[in-house]
């Protein structure tokens, strides 16, 4: 018997999305090495990740029933063998349509990440430890946030670009030959001792429920609390993925950094993002532990990380040091509240509504990552530069605070007949 193997299991999902993020980062951190053999302007640039963004939205929608189907252990499985095959494409580009392809196919994959993820989470723990185990596993972001920098630029030093993505989509299938070894659901594994078992019997006892309102959409989205959240998961996301992929090449176009600089600097603010994430939720459970009311808990949390995320208007007037503290400063309050807006969903609806509502306000955020890319891509190769968009990313956030002040007026179970009677 192993001792702790529900943290093992925690882990390794974290392992998963470290993997996903580094995937995601390699086209980004790569770009300059790239150009010099296939010419992508930055409406190109967007454009790719457009289709990633696009590809992942819908995978992330429906990615639950995926799962559902398959089975945590074989669903996530696949996901991972197709991303990371889909990773390793990406070496094998001569022209934009290629990567296009490429980053399409990646997205596919990388959207039923999170859904297998929580998946796997119901299945080995309960309920008072699901939100440890998520922060864990979300921690996974910034690890492989932080790692790719240094690493890609390490690999393009030693080999080439096309390396980049041949290595990451083989530590991709490294990690799927481990998974398919060790896991399985906490009530048929193996190695699962009596002691283990006790502490998560409620966890046994799990069956999916919670991922079967896919059918229930359309009703969903009549409520306004969701149309709140996936609005405000548009605005902030738009943010978010344009840090997310952009980061890297605004350093090269705008301040000079060449790979080794970018390898040296560029994971700071990605470092950051993962302290956000942790102080987010840590904030607002503090507040409820000294006695505020649940919806003030929420809601202040979510404004303080929304009120730190103007400093960026600042950023492209600022020295290079200044400048990567205020990306530093907005990539922490962004992951704070992005935890936040993950556990809003929870706080609000029942346990089955909970995957699809989850479900539509991450494509709702990767829709507008996408959409506003193609629109910073437009403007820096029409002459608009950098400034511009820094100011509109400075905004979403506070906007996206507003849009929930006004959708979600407390915080607390909403009531409504159907989903009562799903409860």
């Amino acid at each position: 018997m192993i001792r702790f193997l529900r943290w093992r299991i925690a882990f390794l999902v974290c392992a998963a999305i470290a993997i996903s993020y580094f995937d995601r980062q390699t086209l980004p951190v790569a770009i300059a090495a790239i150009q010099r053999e296939i010419p992508i302007s930055n409406t190109q640039f967007s454009q790719l990740q457009a289709c990633f963004l696009v590809a992942y939205a819908l995978m992330y929608a429906g990615g639950g029933k995926l799962i559902d189907a398959l089975g945590t252990r074989a669903g996530f499985a696949w996901i991972m063998l197709w991303w990371s095959l889909a990773c390793a494409s990406h070496g094998l580009a001569r022209g934009f349509a290629m990567l296009a392809v490429s980053r399409l196919l990646l997205g596919a994959g990388e959207g039923g990440g999170f859904p297998a993820a929580t998946k796997a989470v119901a299945e080995w723990f309960p309920t008072r430890e699901r939100s440890t185990a998520m922060g864990i596993i979300n921690a996974g972001t910034a690890v492989g946030a932080v790692i790719a920098p240094p690493a890609i630029s390490m690999i393009i030093t030693g080999l080439n670009w096309r390396w980049v993505f041949f290595i990451s989509g083989a530590i991709g299938l490294l990690w799927t030959a481990f998974w398919w070894t060790r896991y399985r659901p906490a009530r048929s594994h193996p190695q699962l001792g009596a002691e283990e078992r006790a502490v998560i019997r409620e966890a046994l006892e799990y069956s999916g429920e919670e991922s079967r309102a896919a059918g229930e959409w359309f009703r969903l989205l009549a409520l306004p609390q969701v149309w709140g959240l996936v609005s405000a998961k548009f605005l902030s996301d738009a943010a978010w993925y344009f840090y997310l992929f952009w980061l890297p090449k605004y350093l090269y176009d705008a301040r000079g950094f060449d790979i080794k600089t970018v390898g040296a600097f560029a994971w700071i603010p990605y470092a950051f993002s993962g302290i956000g994430s942790l102080c987010g939720g840590w904030f607002s459970s503090e507040l409820i532990r000294r006695g505020y009311s649940l919806n003030f808990a929420r809601k202040a949390a979510l404004g303080a990380s929304a009120a730190v995320m103007p400093c960026i208007l600042f950023l492209t007037h600022a020295p290079v040091t200044l400048a990567l503290m205020l990306f530093s400063i907005a990539f922490f309050g962004q992951q704070s509240w992005s935890t936040l807006v993950m556990i809003l969903p929870a706080d609000l609806f029942p346990h089955r509504a909970v995957g699809s509502v989850a479900g539509l306000v991450g494509f709702g955020g990767a829709i507008g990552g996408a959409v506003f890319g193609m629109v910073a891509g437009y403007l820096l190769d029409h002459g608009f530069g950098y400034g511009p968009v820094f100011l509109a990313v400075g905004t979403f956030h506070v906007a996206a605070f507003f849009i929930i002040l006004l959708s979600v007026r407390h915080v607390a179970p909403v009531r409504t007949g159907f989903l009562e009677v799903a409860a």
